[in-house]
């Protein structure tokens, strides 16, 4: 997927739209609705709160569940923190392995302005120790 994806670019151009309109300080799922609202406004296909098993051995050992899935090819995660930090990367990097998509976008609504990581699987993981 090139770095200039057209979908990447019209959920981050979707994100600023929101975040212009609604500034900083609400809880995160009002920026997730908002966020489904200029999404859908452009004939994209957005599932919201979209469950991922995770599987271990072949065995199904849990469950979460990603803010968004638009288009049925990108993850979005949302926040609404002070920052964002290795943990939330790492949030992005785990919903990638359980669905075998290659691109999240981490998204931050708690500043004034918004902050975005595009997390590409085998690009953005940690070293692990040997």
């Amino acid at each position: 997927m090139p770095i200039q994806d057209p979908l990447t670019e019209a959920i981050i151009g979707a994100a600023f739209r929101v975040s212009n309109i609604l500034g900083a300080g609400f809880l995160e799922k009002i920026y997730e609705n908002a966020l489904v609202h200029e999404l859908s406004k452009q004939g994209l296909t957005v599932l919201q709160q979209h469950g991922i098993q995770v599987r271990y051995d072949g065995v199904v050992v849990g469950a979460f569940f990603a803010d968004l899935l638009v288009e049925g090819r990108i993850v979005v995660e949302l926040k609404a923190a002070k920052a964002l930090d290795d943990t939330h990367a790492a949030q992005c990097i785990n919903y990638l392995k359980a669905t075998g998509l290659d691109l999240c976008l981490l998204i931050n609504f708690g500043k004034p302005r918004i902050e975005f990581k595009r997390i590409v699987l085998g690009l953005a993981e940690p070293a692990t120790p040997a």
